[in-house]
């Protein structure tokens, strides 16, 4: 799947995220708002997302293996929450205001961004199956 669908992807699951979850936040009032929600931050946010789970998520879940095979699976989802949690950080670091107010927050928006990203996966993979197989 190309890079540039799969971050657009993470902005769309953060977005959904922004807007469903209490506590969390992206960007301030501008004039370049959809629904509420700063889409350059939005963008900028989705990326370090991206580059944050692609390095040090599987670094952690490597190191958390035990306790995802104890937990069957459900420590994925604090690991999650401290990806969200760490993209916060380096965010707000970099000048970008993305907020996650807590840990349960976190939690909650690991949880609605694992299932938004799952879902629209699962449609932009299936369109590319459909040119394989066709193009076979």
């Amino acid at each position: 799947m190309s890079l540039i669908v799969r971050w657009l992807i993470n902005a769309v699951a953060i977005a959904v995220t922004v807007y469903f979850v209490p506590g969390i936040s992206v960007g301030d009032s501008s004039a370049n708002q959809l629904f509420g929600i700063d889409i350059k931050t939005l963008l900028a946010v989705s990326l370090i997302f991206g580059l944050i789970n692609a390095l040090v998520r599987p670094i952690l879940k490597l190191l958390s293996c035990p306790l995802v095979f104890l937990t069957l699976g459900l420590f994925i989802f604090v690991i999650n929450a401290a990806m969200l949690m760490l993209t916060s950080a380096i965010s707000q670091d970099l000048g970008l205001q993305f907020y996650v107010e807590d840990f349960g927050t976190a939690l909650l928006g690991s949880i609605v961004i694992s299932l938004i990203s799952i879902v629209l996966t699962a449609v932009v993979s299936d369109g590319d199956d459909q040119r394989e197989r066709r193009r076979r």
